[in-house]
């Protein structure tokens, strides 16, 4: 009978010296396994045969003491011989279906692909699990074809997730390449949103070769990435409650005053700081409106200081306005810091779809790391779409010019279907900005109208309201959501009420009186207990426009 495999921790050994250095094979998979390795796979691509049969007997005796199983890579015959539980087998390797013909229907079989053909190919032959990959460039395998990254893996799950046959639903899934303690909980988050469903397709397991092999100490090293496999990422300990649609707008738009009065008074009782990695065109009026707002403001482009702010508890703004070489190797220290410290983090991928080298530095910064909240104009968010692995019906649409909005081309159902799609495979919060604002976490979709035309003539208003954003969601990590509406909530009422003043005639004598009526508000609800009125929020419950997004 085939044994029911744990495929969670899958090691995949290397017996090269730059790996193994002098240590011996079979002492150090032992290590592994007391770690917690839960499959072994022996890879060796230049011994000869009788070394491989010799070493494989002795690595299934292992093996078996622990109960973990033993694969053999690409050699049929080698595993015949040292009688292990199976193979894995590459796509320049013995095919599948021949390889079950020899080996029986017990046994386990293994097959790498990157494309949906491979996948087909392996499904439809009786392999027992997929190896997906690679997802990024390693050392240790040299011979890749291709990198397919988090999206191509993604296109892979998203098709076996789509498919009526038992097979393909059964199959198991395992990622490789470049998989190590630093990255495994953003790997595991990131793959675990293919798809619409509710129970979007994961792998279900990851494969370690050198974060293991050449560990100086192998059983700690299993020990730690199987913890940090089977516990939530830090980013998202933070976020304990996911508040769930009130049965009418009435009560919905209820709920959001009395979230939104909450999360005035926590940044006002708390003054979280507002970390801000933007261009230098904005940083003084993002600092005082961060200040207004009764945030803590600290402009730093050094991605250096990120590991000591990150560690106070509150929030980065990642703006994209300069996004030179320099600029995204701090980004990327930066969101790296606050994703191990759990801190929000809001991306402004300011102009993205505006050139080729801003097209390529949101996908450096995606691939960085999570982030809480993505806002963005509409060619902006669209952008971030293509980028999450999505292609667009409407691909003639006109190229993002500089970092302005332009004509809208969606309306606001649609919209909302965007973000709302975006969200759900991010398992984030998108906000596209405009008008009406649209903003989703994937289950939760509102339009918000408030705001001023002013906002739109003045420079960086878009900017700054990543700052106040980051600030409400570092003050209010509960339900980021709902932060990031109360954080919009003050922001645009705010500008309402600039607007309306005796003394404000255009843009230039708007400004300082929106950050006198940010203080104001700040100071009116948390202060003096007054309400809040004008909200002009819609609920968007059905979301329809499927087809807007397509799988790639």
């Amino acid at each position: 009978m085939k044994p029911q495999v744990d495929y969670s921790l899958y090691l995949v050994t290397d017996s090269t010296e730059a790996i193994l250095g002098k240590r011996g094979l079979v002492q150090v998979v032992e290590k592994a396994l007391k770690g917690g390795v839960t499959i072994v796979q022996y890879r060796d691509k230049t011994s000869d045969t009788g070394y491989l049969i010799q070493t494989g007997k002795e690595l299934r005796e292992v093996c078996r003491k622990y109960k973990v199983p033993l694969l053999i890579n690409d050699r049929v015959d080698v595993a015949l011989a040292v009688g292990c539980d199976g193979v894995h087998l590459g796509q320049d390797d013995m095919q599948v279906a021949a390889a079950r013909k020899l080996l029986g229907p017990d046994k386990i079989i293994g097959a790498t692909v990157s494309s949906i053909s491979e996948a087909e190919i392996a499904v439809n032959a009786g392999a027992d699990y997929l190896g997906i990959g690679t997802l990024y460039a390693t050392q240790t395998k040299k011979d890749t074809k291709s990198i397919i990254g988090i999206n191509g893996i993604r296109e892979i799950l998203y098709y076996l997730d789509s498919q009526k046959d038992r097979l393909f639903q059964d199959v198991k899934t395992v990622c490789i390449g470049g998989v190590n303690a630093s990255n495994v909980q953003l790997i595991l988050h990131q793959l675990f949103a293919p798809s619409t469903s509710h129970q979007p397709r994961t792998v279900d397991g990851v494969a370690i070769v050198s974060a293991i092999m050449a560990a100086s100490d192998p059983e700690e090293a299993s020990r730690t990435i199987k913890q940090l496999i089977a516990s939530p990422p830090p980013f998202k300990t933070k976020c304990t409650t996911r508040q769930a649609w009130q049965a009418k707008d009435s009560e919905e738009l209820e709920s959001i005053i009395s979230h939104t009065l909450d999360a005035v008074k926590a940044v006002h009782n708390t003054g979280p700081l507002s970390h801000n990695m933007t261009n230098l065109v904005v940083q003084h009026f993002a600092a005082s409106v961060a200040l207004a707002i009764g945030a803590s403001p600290i402009m730093s482009n050094n991605g250096a200081e990120a590991s000591d702010l990150a560690k106070l508890g509150g929030g980065l703004v990642i703006n994209m306005g300069t996004a030179t070489p320099d600029a995204l190797a701090n980004h990327r220290k930066a969101i790296q810091a606050y994703n191990a410290a759990g801190g929000p983090i809001v991306l402004d991928p300011v102009g993205a779809g505006a050139t080729s080298a801003r097209k390529d530095a949101l996908a450096f910064l995606m691939a960085s790391g999570y982030f809480d909240l993505i806002k963005g104009n509409e060619a902006e968010i669209l952008q971030v779409a293509r980028t999450s692995g999505f292609k667009l019906a409407l691909e003639n649409a006109a190229q993002q010019r500089g970092v302005d909005s332009g004509a809208s081309l969606f309306t606001i159902p649609q919209k909302a279907y965007i973000v709302h799609r975006i969200a759900r495979r991010e398992r984030n919060v998108v906000l596209m900005t405009g008008a009406t604002d649209v903003i989703s976490d994937g289950d939760r979709t509102y339009a918000i109208s408030n705001g001023h035309r002013y906002l739109g003539m003045i420079t960086g208003s878009g900017c700054t309201v990543g700052t106040t954003l980051a600030a409400y969601m570092a003050a209010k990590p509960q339900d980021k959501l709902m932060a990031a509406v109360a954080g919009i909530l003050h922001y645009e009422i705010g500008a309402e009420r600039a607007a309306r003043r005796d003394d404000v005639k255009g843009p230039g004598t708007f400004v300082p009186a929106f950050v006198d009526e940010l203080f104001g508000f700040r100071v009116g609800v948390a202060e003096k207990s007054e309400g809040v009125e004008g909200l002009k929020v819609e609920c968007v419950r059905e979301i329809g426009y499927e087809g807007l997004l397509r799988e790639v």
